[in-house]
């Protein structure tokens, strides 16, 4: 058989796996539908590794976990999607001239499918440890501390979120904080006597303006979702805006986090309070520098050419394992693009060649 194909013929099999995964709708906030989809993406883990997976349910989410020995090298992936059921009768899945189509197919069934197919590619899996979580895309509430657990103390954790434009595996990813920033004012007719009320309109609008201004360089301070007012003629007793924050350094995050909880009022009678803090921290380069480098050497020894690299603003839990100290490269799933877009896609003739590019950092890793 020639080697091409053999990766036609592997290229099927991937493709038989993916419709199975994309049919499997996994909206992260349905719990009863995750925890169908990780019945289906267990039992695909058994077909190709030959064992099933542990069951972790926290807080009703239902993530799984395969280990093989004594752990070096974590896989991490998810099977959560941010596409609500029903979404396939709009989004139906498709195969046309070798691009899929379907909610989850990019982010990141593909990965998954691709993650199965390396190890099943192994002689031995000792020292693997294959970690596919269900609440990803909702901020990994659940599951961060049994990522943080997993990947403390290993040599590796190889990332099988989809890759950047062409492919681009990701070696920075910046980290995210989350902050609610309520105000308190008083009510009052708008008309009769508002200045009896304390506006938190006014002071939101204050607040926002300082939030606005933290934002420096590389670092994103942004308010979002706004509310507040309860009708055209009482001053707001209330008011709140959601903020989004994306750092490139640790640094930044902990400084952004001190001027959020240093915010304090102008108007007088209002009162401040602020929620939430930093969620994921950042994946700095240095964190993938070795391990990009390796993968670079890798894929020309396989012939898949030149491996690009990307800094991206959105996050993953490879900021996770980042975190902790281990070293982390992102990216090594599905080429393709659209993630959480109508247009959502992934090109099946790139996932032989990322498939072999993972088996061999494992190889070489472990």
């Amino acid at each position: 058989m020639s080697m091409i194909d053999n990766t036609s013929q592997q290229a099927a099999g991937m493709v038989e796996d993916l419709e199975e995964l994309v049919l499997c709708e996994s909206f992260s906030s349905d719990l009863e539908a995750v925890a169908r989809s990780a019945k289906v993406v267990a039992a695909m883990g058994a077909r190709h590794l030959g064992t099933g997976p542990e069951f972790l349910v926290i807080d009703g989410v239902t993530h799984l976990r395969w280990s093989f020995g004594t752990p070096r090298v974590l896989l991490l992936g998810h099977h959560d999607t941010v596409w609500p059921i029903g979404t396939l009768a709009t989004h139906p899945w498709s195969l046309v001239d070798g691009v899929a189509r379907g909610p989850g197919v990019f982010d990141m069934k593909a990965g998954l499918v691709q993650t199965f197919h390396a190890l099943a590619g192994l002689g031995s899996l000792d020292g693997v440890t294959l970690l596919i979580t269900g609440d990803e895309e909702v901020g990994s509430l659940t599951s961060s501390p049994l990522i943080q657990e997993t990947a403390r103390g290993l040599a590796a954790t190889f990332v099988m979120e989809a890759g950047a434009d062409g492919g681009a595996l990701k070696t920075a990813r910046k980290g995210t904080s989350n902050y609610t920033v309520n105000v308190h004012g008083k009510a009052a007719h708008a008309g009769l006597e508002p200045e009896k009320g304390a506006n938190a309109g006014i002071e939101l609008a204050h607040q926002i303006l300082s939030v606005a201004a933290m934002g420096a360089g590389a670092t994103t301070v942004t308010p979002t979702v706004l509310s507040g007012g309860t009708s055209f003629n009482t001053v707001p007793a209330a008011a709140s805006v959601g903020v989004d924050v994306r750092v490139a350094e640790v640094a930044e995050q902990a400084r952004v986090d001190a001027a959020m909880h240093a915010l304090r009022p102008v108007v007088p009678g209002t009162r401040l309070e602020i929620l939430g803090g930093p969620n994921r921290p950042p994946l700095e380069a240095s964190m993938s520098a070795g391990l990009f480098a390796l993968a670079q050497e890798l894929a020309a020894g396989l012939g898949l050419g030149t491996l690009a690299s990307a800094s991206v603003g959105g996050a993953s839990d490879g900021n996770f394992t980042a975190g902790v100290g281990c070293p982390t490269l992102d990216g090594l799933g599905a080429v393709g693009g659209g993630a959480h877009a109508d247009h959502e896609h992934a090109i099946v003739a790139e996932m032989p060649g990322r498939t072999a590019l993972l088996r061999a950092l494992i190889e070489a890793v472990r």
